[in-house]
């Protein structure tokens, strides 16, 4: 009894000493910062659950003493419980899993009709112009290894039946795809391979990046779409070390420390003749559509060594590219319904989207009529809505085409640099960038 009257006592004590010095403490800070403190807000709006949630947040992220003791709190939560908070999961040997992604396969499998008529329309626009679409979904890191999030998972047979759903109706379909599952799952079996994917990370390491790179580059000869080009590109070797996105996405200094940075044995694309690194070529017969995947090793360290610039070397020929994060589902299709000359001169586009946009894709899965294309006689569709018969369905989608919005995803064209603060891969950051 004594001492469940003791605990009764410092809980009391330690509720008055939050209130009584957190609060003063937070409204001398407020003044030395020449701001007005926040509890006054209270006093200037109605008492509405709306305004009180607000209040609620604006007091939970402006708390000075709140964001010098959370990541204590949230790196010693990690410690003692392995709590990576709402993004990330952590799994076997030093392995982080982006959370969103592995909810995407173990939730009941998303409806795939929306995906279907989004696919086949721009395929059939794309095809008014003469110019064929290859379709390669990239594989969400616990698909590949699901033994690394979980021993049990190992056992699995097949970890993403919802997606093997979206190819098989795809291909029935007629839409060429490009089954990265099957070519990782053959490369993990391999004894001595090495990853497909990074352990911190969310994204393809540069091996499995080049994997898919040559496999495209195979597909796309093989199915005489395009001829094999004269231009001669190298690969230097650029190893880079850095903290993997997921491990970011914990935003806890002392949580990143407790790990090493991974090692990249990245390779550089480079002219042979120049010597200057890989760069987009605005007049290629090849246009690639994609996301983060596409921007990895691209855009970021060491640059020019993306899945662009390897397609492009085992080409013989230099690509265009449009990059969305998080986008590639509609938000790299809008864009290009924004500047339809980017299809000029092309024979194929090349289209690549994460496995769990296929219920995650920013903006869902809209039908984007392209401009302009039609044949002779053909009624142009318009910009605002389309209704088409697609596999026996009919599909009626309004399209929303905005302009110079900053509400979508990161997006960049041919060689443009984004440059956007906090983590480049959350959708929570979405800035455009258009580099002509």
């Amino acid at each position: 009894m004594a001492a469940s009257r003791v605990q009764s006592i410092c809980l009391i004590a330690a509720f008055l000493m939050m209130v009584g010095v957190v609060a003063p403490s937070q409204v001398i800070c407020d003044l030395r910062k020449g701001d007005s403190p926040q509890i006054l807000e209270l006093l200037r709006r109605k008492p509405t659950q709306a305004n009180l949630r607000r209040l609620e947040s604006s007091l939970e992220s402006g708390c000075t003493a709140a964001q010098a003791v959370r990541p204590w709190m949230q790196a010693a939560r990690f410690v003692l419980l392995r709590d990576t908070g709402d993004k990330a999961l952590l799994g076997r040997d030093g392995w982080f899993f982006y959370r969103p992604a592995v909810q995407y396969l173990i939730e009941p499998a998303p409806s795939t009709q929306e995906v279907l008529n989004a696919v086949l329309a721009f395929r059939d626009d794309l095809a008014k112009r003469g110019v064929k679409l290859l379709v390669m979904p990239a594989p969400n890191k616990a698909s590949v290894y699901p033994g690394m999030l979980a021993a049990r998972a190992a056992r699995v047979e097949t970890v993403n039946a919802g997606t093997r759903d979206v190819l098989a109706e795809l291909k029935a379909a007629g839409v060429e795809v490009l089954d990265l599952f099957e070519l990782y799952h053959q490369a993990t079996e391999k004894a001595g391979t090495p990853p497909c994917y990074l352990a911190q990370d969310s994204h393809w390491s540069p091996e499995g990046m080049k994997l898919a790179a040559e496999a495209a580059a195979r597909r796309l000869l093989e199915a005489g779409w395009v001829q094999k080009g004269s231009a001669r590109y190298e690969a230097k070797s650029m190893p880079v070390e850095r903290y993997g996105d997921v491990l970011k996405m914990i935003r806890v200094p002392q949580v990143e420390r407790l790990f090493e940075p991974q090692r990249m044995d990245c390779e550089q694309v480079i002219d042979a003749g120049t010597g200057k690194p890989y760069a987009d070529d605005p007049n290629s017969p090849i246009l690639v559509l994609g996301d983060s995947f596409l921007r990895i090793y691209e855009r970021d360290e060491p640059t020019s060594g993306g899945f662009v610039a390897h397609l492009a070397k085992e080409l013989g020929f230099g690509l265009t590219s449009v990059i969305s994060d998080g986008g590639a589902s509609t938000l790299v299709r809008q864009q290009l319904a924004r500047k339809p000359s980017l299809l000029e001169g092309k024979k194929v586009v090349l289209w690549e989207f994460v496995e769990r946009d296929i219920r995650f894709g920013t903006e869902g899965w809209q039908v984007v009529p392209i401009p302009g294309g039609s044949r002779p006689g053909e009624k142009s569709l318009s910009q605002s809505a389309t209704s088409r018969i697609m596999a026996g369905h009919e599909c009626t989608k309004e399209i929303p085409l905005r302009s110079g919005g900053r509400d979508r995803g990161q997006t960049t064209i041919g060689q443009g640099k984004p440059n956007v603060a906090g983590d480049p891969y959350e959708r929570d950051h979405r800035q455009e960038h258009v580099a002509s």
